[in-house]
Formats: C-alpha cells, structure tokens, sequence
C-alpha cells in the first residue's frame, strides 16, 4: 500500500465513523487534519481540556477540526480517582444521595498547531458540537460527568473562553435556546482514560457517540475577531510559551536546557514548571521541599526534555511531573491540586512490585514468615518505600513470633491510624503518613514501655542503616508527615 493510498484509506474509514456519529461526512480538509500526526515544534503546541458528554464522540468530533493534531479522552476536575469505574460509581452515589464527591468530567485533551488554528477556532467547532444548555448531561447520558466543560491554562485562554461564550450565548438565544451551563475553570486535575477508550469509534466503526449539536453555528463574525486577537502582553498560549525567553513572566535570560548526561540514567523525575505557576508552588511547598524519596527530583522551566533524552508526547499543563527510566518517559502525572496521596501512588505503582502494590494499594497481608526485614536487627530506620519518610527505628523493634517485623512504638508523626471492620472485629489499620499506604495493623499485646505491637509487612518497608548516614540525613519525623 502506497502512502497516499493509505491516506486515502484512513479519509474514507474517518468519513464512515463521523458519519455514524450523526455528522456530515468529513471533508479532505478534515481527513488530512486528522490524519497521523506531524512534526510540530514544541513552541507551536497548545492544548485545551473539553467535556462534552460523553468523550468518544467528542473525541471523533474534535479530531476532525483542521489543526487538530492530537486527541485523548481523559477525566479531569474532579475529586476522586481517576478510572472509568469510579466515575461511573461516584455517579451512583450521588444519585442515591450517598455521596456529594466532586465527580470528574469526561474530557478530550485537544493538542493543535497554533499556525494552523486558533484556541478559538477550536471553541467554536467545541460549541457547534454539543448541546451546552443541558446542564449535567448530554442527551441521554446524564451526570455530572457528562457535563460541558472547558478546562484552561493561563489567563489568556480563560479569557477567550469566556469570550467564546458569550458569542455563542447570543446566536443561541436568537435561536430560542436558553442560558449555557458550560463550565469554565482552570484545569486543576486531568488523568489519561485508559487505552480501551482511546479512538474509541476509529477500533468500533459501529459504537455509541451521543453527540447532537443544537444546529447553531458560531457567529463568523466573533470568530473572526477572536481568531484575529493575540495573546496579551505577557500572556502565555501554551506550556512553551509559558516560560518563553523575553516574556515578562520569564527570567531575563532563557532557561536552561536539561542535560541527560548530568541525570540519573537509571530512574529520574522531572518536574516541568511555568513561572507564576500557583499549582507549581504549591507541589514544592506540599511535596518536594521535603523530598527523601529514592528517586532523584529536579525541577525546570525549560519545556524541551533533558536533551539526549525523550519525552512521549508534548506538555500541555503545569506542573507535569515525569518519570524518566534509560533516557525515556515511563510515566507522567499532569497537574498538581494537593492530593499527595494520589501523586505517591502514581509513583509507587512504578516503584513497587505487584505483591508490594497489592499490599500497599489493596490493603493487602503478607504470608507470615515470608516478608522482608524479618530478622533484621542492624541499627538503622525504617522508611517509606516510596516517600522515604521515617517510620521506625531499629531499637523499637522486637520479636513477637508472629512472623511479621514488630514495633513497640513508630517514629512520631509517621503513621496514621484507621479503624478497620474484619472478621476478628474492629482493628486499627497503621498506614505511613506521608504516602497513605497500608503497613499493617497495631494491637494492644506489645512489651513495654508501649504495650503495643505494630504488626507490619516487612516487603512495604525499606531499611536504611545507621552506616548509610540515614537518621543523620534525614530530618525529624514530624517534618515529613504532611509530605
């Protein structure tokens, strides 16, 4: 197959699949924009966070629009785990009146080439697509997660939203239909759907898309006068252009560049920051500031990857913190709100085997006698295996017989205490505090002078000798608890 005869193969396939989304087939001009996606330099990206309803169909809808060169359905903004599960379970809840969580929205994370189109030009096929007067649904999927939603970053793009809709308002309003229910917010949380939803209708020509526009178009008008305003003074479009040499917001001279050679080859995390970022300061102030995780952290206003190294797809958000292994993204989490539990255990479950993951995620048990540490008695620390944070000391360690690691007594500050319905009755579950994963269980038939005995699994636990300079290196116990 030639390569035009595939283009032409991927036209007709993307025609038939927006055809049955209850849309005019796509054009040529369609076809091409959302065909494989080229080569854009870093510095013409941008992106946008869009719910629409349900997101496969937005998903087809916005990957159609000329300039588009990338979609990936996603849920953001909400306040609870990010699976389809669970938004779909937090949706029940709240209707059964057994939960008032901020669920997430479905979204579609619409990447486009700023010399091909315009952030308003991607609202307004946004606002053509949908129906944005139905409040918490769309059609016949009802929810909060259905809501409609644009998801910004930077003042500049909040402002052309906002102006964006007050456009559409009034075509629609001239057409009879009545006020918007859009909402629009910085983007304060987003988490990638899993792959079985991503190009959902491309792999199920056939399947449910669940989007019908109200029929009106977008004033040209408007658009015009939007697609034709730049960026305020000072005002960053993209990620790229957030940190831009010369902005106002940026340092006198560029950022510097990351050098690959100059990190750890083996496993190293980056933190890509804007200047200005709110949610950056507060993921320094609430997370790294107080850094002891194994795994080595540096920060950077430099969008570009560690050169010599690879990024897997462009940054759209601040901060976005990611996990490089040999040179490469293994993993990325996009975008910081204060939920450090959440960002420990998109770390952990890199850090982790599968039977640490199951303890330490599914508060699951070790089998008595096979777990790490047992017989250790060097003096040392105890520490999180993720954060690194402190949680025992060698000297409060005694053998029970029970065949797991006992304590008497946790470092201060360094657990946190749970009540836990299990067969036996109520038991009081001990997690680390600076990560929230399961440890164990304390009970109350230890020696002196506690009379306690935490009942830990020694594979969630990591042993620094007092030899490796560990209690001297790190700081106190209390001063890693809200890590």
């Amino acid at each position: 197959m030639t390569a035009t005869t595939a283009r032409l193969a991927l036209a007709t396939l993307l025609a038939g699949t927006l055809a049955a989304c209850g849309q005019a087939p796509i054009t040529p001009a369609l076809a091409t924009a959302a065909a494989p996606k080229p080569d854009v330099p870093r510095e013409h990206l941008d992106a946008v966070v869009l719910g629409m309803g349900c997101f496969w169909g937005a998903e087809r809808r916005m990957a159609a629009l000329p300039g588009v060169i990338d979609v990936e359905s996603g849920y953001a903004n909400g306040e609870v785990p990010g699976t389809y599960s669970d938004v779909l379970n937090t949706e029940r809840a709240r209707k059964l009146g057994l939960s008032d969580a901020r669920n997430h929205a479905e979204v579609v994370k619409v990447v486009f080439d700023t010399r091909a189109t315009t952030l308003a030009a991607v609202l307004a096929g946004f606002w053509e697509n949908h129906d944005p007067t139905q409040g918490d649904r769309q059609g016949n999927d009802i929810g909060s997660n259905y809501r409609s939603a644009i998801y910004t970053h930077g003042d500049t793009q909040l402002r052309i939203a906002q102006a964006t809709k007050a456009a559409f308002q009034t075509a629609l309003a001239a057409e009879g239909y009545g006020a918007i229910t859009t909402e629009i917010q910085p983007l304060t949380r987003y988490i990638a759907a899993e792959d079985y939803h991503q190009d959902y209708l491309v792999k199920n020509p056939d399947g449910y898309c669940g989007l019908g526009g109200t029929g009106v178009k977008f004033p040209a008008e408007a658009l015009a006068s939007l697609g034709a305003t730049p960026p305020a003074a000072g005002e960053a479009t993209s990620i790229a252009a957030a940190s831009a040499p010369g902005s106002p917001d940026a340092a006198s001279t560029p950022p510097m560049r990351l050098v690959g050679a100059a990190l750890d080859a083996t496993r190293q995390l980056v933190v890509f920051e804007a200047a200005d970022c709110a949610f950056c300061a507060k993921f320094r102030a609430e997370v790294s500031d107080a850094w002891q995780s194994p795994v080595p952290i540096v920060h950077t206003l430099d969008t570009r990857e560690p050169e010599g190294w690879t990024l897997e797809k462009p940054l759209f958000a601040t901060p976005t913190i990611v996990l490089f292994e040999g040179g490469k993204e293994v993993s990325r989490y996009t975008g910081y709100n204060g939920d450090k539990a959440r960002f420990w255990q998109w770390l952990g479950f890199r850090l982790l085997t599968e039977d640490q993951r199951r303890i330490a995620f599914e508060n699951g048990t070790e089998r008595p006698f096979t777990g790490s540490h047992l017989d250790e008695t060097r003096p040392g620390t105890f520490v999180d295996p993720i954060t690194g944070a402190p949680l025992f000391r060698t000297d409060t360690k005694f053998e029970s017989g029970t065949g797991w690691p006992s304590f008497f007594q946790p470092l201060p500050g360094a657990v946190t205490y749970h009540g836990e319905l299990s067969l036996a009755g109520v038991m009081t579950e001990v997690r680390s505090a600076s990560s929230g994963i399961h440890l164990g269980h304390v009970f109350h038939d230890g020696p002196p002078p506690t009379g306690k005995r935490y009942c830990i699994n020694g594979n969630v636990l990591k042993f620094v000798p007092d030899e490796d300079g560990a209690p001297g290196a790190a700081p106190p116990a209390e001063a890693v608890t809200g890590v």
